[in-house]
């Protein structure tokens, strides 16, 4: 859509109001709706927006040190751009037209300036780019008042027991189950399946593949999208990587592949080789698993995130990959050309996904870069017990000293991300820390 073709579209359908959005640092999309006439005096020169968006975390509270904003700068506005290419409408808002935004490079926190950067860079290496998020998330019989009133305990679930890939399930909330599809694809969010995995209440998704800007659109839009449909039916949605210890995480695997630049031909596909893997794959792959240590914080940014990387809960805890080995970081899926593909499987459902995608396409390239060779052995059986090549980091104050630290990092990224982005996650960990939990009370408070 061009400002013609918007100028089109409000005088036709009377529109006098739009919505739209941008990440934060967190993935959460902020946003506001503004008079169609706001619209179209900042589509050239953009929209101011009070910058501290970033400079506080996922809960508003203020970071202590954060050099991008802060009291020190008087918090003013930055200027956000409106990507008129995002236009869609909302089918469950009585179709208000929406549009992403960013806030460009100039703003070293802003996730989507920084993925449309490195998706830059590999279009000028020749590459088009294919990647898809899909995302296990649980849906709970709750809402944001019944959560507080309870204090976050004794939270029902959508439905019970253990059951994947159900037919009857979903048929208890079919309403609610139709309306995900139906309304995402309206919503250009177009779901490639949607089905239920093992745990009460737990849905997943995979998103149709698409350019790498556009597929990060769409996972950021599909979690914000799901949310608002469950409150429509009276249910709470949830990202959270692990919500209960005895229960599966949810995931947010990142399907991607490199294709010419007319889109025709798979890069990663070579039948000539013993197991379909082009150079370009190998490369791609070898710097994946070389990187991953320095970025892993992009894949699992919350302290919860952490407690779904454990041995035997369907995620990764080493540095491994293998041919369609779901114990591995990284699973190699190449049968045929048309859907030969790598599945990083290190992301949960609870990162943002201009960085998740941004640090996978990132650290593949590097790979590329440097001709990487692919030194690591593929894994055969469970890559839990493949331990020679390394283990991840075991929570996110260890993942994010380690990025903090790693020059090879702020080449894949840049040091101003990398300072601002490392230091968010520290104040995360500092948040956490001096938390005094459940577990401790019931552990301490009597018997010590």
């Amino acid at each position: 859509m061009d400002t013609q073709q918007l100028l089109d579209y409000l005088q036709q359908h009377k529109v006098e109001k739009v919505k739209f959005a941008f990440a934060d640092i967190d993935g959460v999309l902020r946003g506001k709706i503004i008079h169609t006439k706001k619209l179209l005096d900042g589509i050239k020169d953009g929209i101011g927006f009070c910058d501290v968006v970033f400079g506080w975390d996922s809960s508003d509270a203020l970071y202590d040190h954060s050099g991008i904003t802060g009291w020190h700068s008087g918090y003013p506005d930055k200027t956000c751009f409106i990507d008129l290419s995002t236009f869609r409408t909302i089918p469950w808002q009585d179709n208000i037209p929406f549009f992403l935004a960013d806030f460009g490079s100039d703003v070293a926190a802003c996730s989507r300036s920084l993925l449309k950067k490195i998706a830059g860079e590999a279009q000028q290496m020749g590459f088009h780019t294919e990647f898809a998020q899909e995302f296990e998330w649980f849906n709970f019989k709750e809402t944001a008042q019944s959560l507080q009133e309870k204090s976050f305990t004794n939270i029902e679930p959508l439905t019970p027991g253990m059951f994947g890939y159900s037919i009857t399930r979903p048929s208890m909330q079919s309403e609610f189950y139709y309306d995900l599809f139906n309304q995402l694809s309206a919503f250009d969010v177009t779901l490639e399946g949607l089905h239920t995995e093992t745990g009460p209440g737990v849905y997943e998704a995979a998103i149709i593949h698409d350019e790498v800007v556009h597929a990060a659109d769409k996972a950021v839009l599909f979690k914000t999208a799901v949310k608002e449909i469950a409150y429509k039916h009276g249910i709470m949605a949830s990202f959270m990587a692990k919500w209960n210890e005895q229960l599966p995480g949810c995931s947010g695997h990142i399907h991607q592949s490199l294709w010419n630049e007319a889109g025709t031909k798979n890069l990663f596909f070579d039948d000539t080789d013993e197991h379909n893997m082009s150079i370009v794959m190998k490369q791609y792959l070898a710097g994946q698993l070389y990187c991953l240590p320095h970025i892993l914080p992009m894949y699992a940014p919350t302290v919860n995130s952490y407690k779904r990387l454990v041995e035997g809960a369907w995620a990764p805890t080493t540095v491994t990959w293998g041919f369609d080995n779901r114990t591995t970081a990284i699973r190699v899926l190449n049968n045929k050309e048309k859907y030969a593909r790598i599945e990083m499987r290190v992301p949960g459902a609870d990162t943002n996904p201009y960085l998740a995608l941004a640090a996978s396409l990132a650290s593949g390239l590097y790979g590329i870069k440097h001709k990487l060779n692919l030194d690591i052995a593929p894994t055969y059986g469970s890559g839990y017990e493949h331990k020679k090549d390394g283990v991840l980091p075991a929570n996110l104050l260890a993942a994010t000293t380690a990025m903090q630290q790693s020059a090879i990092a702020k080449e894949l990224l840049g040091e101003a991300f990398v300072h601002h982005f490392t230091q968010t996650r520290i104040w995360e960990w500092k948040q956490f820390a001096k938390h005094v939990t459940d577990w401790e009370l019931k552990r301490y408070f009597e018997i010590i």
